[in-house]
């Protein structure tokens, strides 16, 4: 990124002789290649982990384990993560205007343009969106402003994202209970997604907490995933994770979108429905100052049981169901964490593949569509 600034304070580059057609040519004739090239294996940086990784430990064998509250229904659904291999159109525009930022309208590069104060925050989401964010202008991120170019430029940051609604009590509920669940689950959506030590591969032991030991073989089943992970036991299901060893978060700010409802429960208990997108910036840990950014959606619905009525422990979570879509992670690592993939990792690979990704290209910042069932190809997402 600091390499673009210094290209476009030069006078002297040959590049300016160029007509700005030829160049929008160029931009075009590449985008088409690149299309046609769009590779589904994983790239240079996937394969070095998942060599790693072999090289640890072997594959742990698959066992089945559905957590479940007595012999009432509660089992706790989960699917991992199916796709999200950054669009190649995105790698090529990000070459371009680096070697040309004047291509771009505006002061892209300026002070004014990009910015995390340029733009105003959008109010709370209050009810489920009919339709995905506008597009927003090709700003390149940096480090000084990793939200540039994304529509999370303009959303909340942090746990104060998460706003709870008013308890009110329910039928023979207290309110004092209705807040317990809501608080309790703004802690499990906190500590699981937006806890900086858990975000960077520490043991989620806060998260944990809020979930009720005596519901038969959950926390077996996560803990099984954090200490053991493979393809049937993903803790990503659940939990927000990047390898220490290839990338930190750029900066201190994760930023966030989407609402909590609360309702009477089907275990005598308050049921509580949360649904959130968080969008983490990341740069590797070589040096390199270029971000990249991963979408996570996470749907799940915990209840607060009566304990008058169920084998329960007063004051702790039980988990009903729990989905996750994931936005720019590699599809084929199964180590636990999440692996963006670069702007730069994309364009310099795409010459040497001709392959095509398999599932269908995606909005990851669409909070109006339905999260997809059952397995899905690798696909492609059309912004981060």
């Amino acid at each position: 990124m600091s390499d673009r600034g210094s290209e476009q304070s030069s006078g002297d580059d040959p590049s300016s002789s160029i007509s700005d057609e030829v160049w929008e040519q160029f931009l075009r004739d590449s985008e088409r290649d690149i299309r046609k090239s769009a590779p589904k294996e994983p790239s240079a940086r996937a394969r070095e982990v998942t060599e790693r990784l072999k090289r640890q430990q072997g594959e742990p064998a698959g066992w089945r384990a559905g957590p479940s509250l007595g012999e009432q229904e509660g089992r706790a659904a989960r699917r991992r993560k199916v796709w999200a291999v950054v669009g190649l159109p995105l790698a090529i525009a990000v070459a371009v205007v680096a070697m040309r930022p004047s291509l771009i309208p505006g002061d892209p590069f300026g002070s004014s343009s990009g910015t995390d104060a340029a733009t105003s925050p959008l109010p709370d989401e209050t009810a489920a969106p009919t339709a995905p964010p506008s597009a927003v202008a090709a700003d390149i991120p940096t480090l000084a402003h990793p939200f540039a170019g994304s529509p999370a430029l303009r959303w909340a940051g942090g746990a104060a994202g998460i706003v709870l609604p008013k308890a009110t009590a329910l039928g023979a509920i207290p309110k004092d209970r209705v807040e317990l669940a809501l608080q309790q689950t703004k802690k499990l959506l906190v500590e699981a997604n937006l806890d900086p030590e858990v975000v960077v591969g520490a043991h989620p032991d806060a998260a944990l907490g809020v979930l009720d030991p005596k519901q038969p073989g959950l926390l077996d089943e996560l803990n099984t995933g954090l200490h053991k992970p493979s393809k049937t036991h993903d803790p990503l299901s659940l939990f927000s994770r990047f390898d220490p060893e290839d990338v930190k978060l750029a900066g201190k700010v994760i930023k966030l979108r989407g609402r909590i409802t609360f309702a009477k429960g089907k275990f005598e208990g308050v049921a509580v429905h949360a649904d959130y997108t968080f969008v983490y910036p990341l740069v590797r840990n070589d040096g390199s100052t270029e971000v990249a950014r991963t979408i996570v959606r996470r749907v799940i619905d915990t209840e607060l049981p009566d304990p008058a009525h169920y084998q329960v422990t007063p004051g702790r979570l039980t988990l009903v169901s729990y989905d996750e879509d994931a936005g720019n992670s590699a599809c084929d690592i199964n180590d636990g964490y999440f692996h963006p993939e670069f702007a730069s990792d994309a364009a310099s690979e795409a010459a040497t593949s001709s392959a095509s990704p398999t599932g269908p290209a995606i909005d990851p910042y669409d909070r109006s569509r339905e999260l997809r069932k059952g397995p899905q190809g690798c696909g492609t997402v059309s912004r981060t």
